[in-house]
């Protein structure tokens, strides 16, 4: 509801700006759509290193966090 109010408040003062952002909106979510999906990659990668370095710990009934 606050995006909401802040949006018709932009809309009111800077209409050009607000049109402006509506339109650009899309085309920087599609800009920006590679580089969170390699972000989801590598955090998976980082995710599998970890886990495989903590194999041993866990296997020896370590417990971690």
């Amino acid at each position: 509801m606050a995006k909401f109010l802040l949006w018709l408040i932009l809309f009111c003062l800077c209409w050009p700006l607000a049109l402006l952002a509506l339109v650009a909106f899309p085309f920087v979510w599609l800009l920006l759509l590679p580089l969170k999906l390699v972000g989801v990659a590598v955090g998976g990668v980082f995710a599998f290193l970890k886990a495989l370095l903590f194999l041993p710990a866990r296997l020896l009934g370590a417990r971690l966090v």
